[in-house]
């Protein structure tokens, strides 16, 4: 009893010390360097300064890791550390055991066979194998292919990267709302057209493109067709059936799991083949060499499982936090463009442009809330959204766009204090702004000749 109050008493006096810290598990994390200041009146990381740390609306960069897929990950990092592809002792039997348990979680998202599923390092490595593997497989009689101007950069650049070798691209373009015409998907395919590769869902605006119609049309034209469902997997339904999917590249920390694990689905029957992209030991049937990272693959099927169980609750529940983030910004200031179609998209993923007002300031001034301006990948670019611009948004409304992302583990005070956070941010550029002082007077803007000097 004694021993057990002893030990009552020294935990309470290091949760209660001075510095309140959780302390290091090993001396290397000790000898770490801190990514940022932090003392009693807040925190201060590249010259910016914050009470706290922010509330995080930015889901499709990336989204928390779900406690639960935690949970499982763990005992394959401490315990159960085998090699997967080790075929003679315990550790390897249970390691292999419990990578195809997770193959089976995903495929089970997706409507397919464990067995057309390929474990890769994310949704960019399974991008580069379906447009460069596939093209390079089918070289000989297949030259071109069919993208929209929208997709994610991994893809546009693995379609440069075939330009540089010869292929034929057709860039699609899109209507206002970010959905592709098909007739002009129709009208573009070719003879020698060896794929079709179209965003599921939008990184940045949200929108969902009519995957069934287009799998129709590749069907009809006997086209492989893939998609760059990372954003989409686990918060829609997916059926690659009956989307006619031959290729779809997947992302683990996209959906409340680990980082540094994705997959490719590959359609089996018809068959599809591709091109490795990468020599070695010839693991996940020649197409992806490396050694399994168990935990990973283990956490990213944890991942798919508590999607399939919870994605109705989810979407219900982030809908309505959406529409409480766009109605509370819209009841209180004018001037507010929500960016892509308004029927066809993920209630997560709200990309709104502000009239007159400068999104830079606007980011800059909303430090207490973590929202970006667009493609985690491209925001350290300062050219407006290639993806807006795509929909025909102005230079200076694209400039504007913040994309506020909505996620499982968001709360109704969080959405509020966003609400509150962006009205006073744009209200104070506002003020500031002399375009805006015009427009309130009536003068249209567009009519104005500005003179140079």
């Amino acid at each position: 009893m004694s021993s057990k109050l002893l030990l009552t008493a020294v935990l309470r006096r290091v949760l209660l010390s001075k510095s309140n810290r959780l302390r290091p598990f090993s001396t290397a994390s000790a000898a770490a360097v801190e990514p940022y200041q932090e003392d009693t009146t807040g925190i201060t990381m590249k010259g910016v300064k914050i009470s706290g740390r922010p509330l995080y609306l930015d889901m499709q960069a990336t989204s928390p890791v779900d406690p639960r897929v935690l949970d499982a990950m763990l005992p394959y990092y401490l315990s159960r550390f085998g090699n997967p592809h080790s075929r003679t002792h315990l550790y390897g039997w249970e390691s292999d055991q419990a990578v195809e348990s997770a193959r089976a979680h995903v495929a089970a998202l997706i409507n397919s066979s464990p067995k057309e599923i390929i474990f890769t390092s994310g949704a960019t490595e399974s991008n580069n194998i379906s447009v460069k593997g596939a093209m390079h497989f089918y070289k000989d009689k297949k030259r071109h292919v069919i993208t929209t101007q929208t997709e994610h950069k991994c893809v546009l650049d693995s379609c440069r990267h075939l330009q540089q070798e010869g292929f034929e691209v057709t860039y699609l373009p899109v209507e206002s709302d970010g959905l592709i015409n098909l007739d002009k998907l129709r009208a573009a395919i070719r003879p020698d057209t060896g794929l079709v590769s179209v965003m599921m869902v939008n990184n940045e605006i949200g929108v969902i493109q009519p995957l069934e119609e287009i799998g129709k049309i590749c069907k009809e034209f006997n086209v492989p067709f893939h998609t760059d469902a990372a954003q989409a997997l686990g918060k829609i339904p997916i059926d690659v059936d009956k989307m006619n999917i031959s290729l779809m590249s997947l992302s683990g920390h996209k959906i409340y799991g680990p980082k540094g694990i994705g997959a490719l689905y590959m359609r089996r029957r018809p068959r599809i083949r591709v091109e490795p992209q990468m020599n070695g030991g010839g693991q996940e049937r020649g197409i992806r060499s490396g050694t399994v990272p168990t935990p990973l693959v283990v956490g990213f099927g944890a991942a798919c499982e508590v999607a399939k169980k919870e994605m109705d609750y989810d979407e219900n529940r982030i809908r309505g936090l959406q529409e409480r983030l766009l109605n509370g910004i819209r009841d209180k200031i004018d001037g507010v463009v929500v960016n892509g179609s308004a029927d066809r998209r993920y209630a997560g993923n709200l990309n709104l442009s502000f009239a007159y007002v400068e999104g830079e300031s606007l980011l800059m001034g909303l430090k207490e809330v973590a929202v970006s301006s667009g493609s985690a990948c491209t925001s350290a670019s300062l050219e407006p959204s290639y993806v807006l611009r795509a929909l025909g948004v102005e230079e200076d409304m694209a400039h504007t766009s913040i994309r506020y992302g909505i996620g499982r583990f968001t709360t109704e005070e969080e959405i509020d204090r966003a609400v509150e956070l962006t009205v006073k941010q744009v209200e104070k550029l506002r003020e500031m702004s002399p375009l805006y002082e015009m427009v309130k007077e009536g003068i249209d803007l567009k009519s104005i000749q500005w003179a140079q000097h």
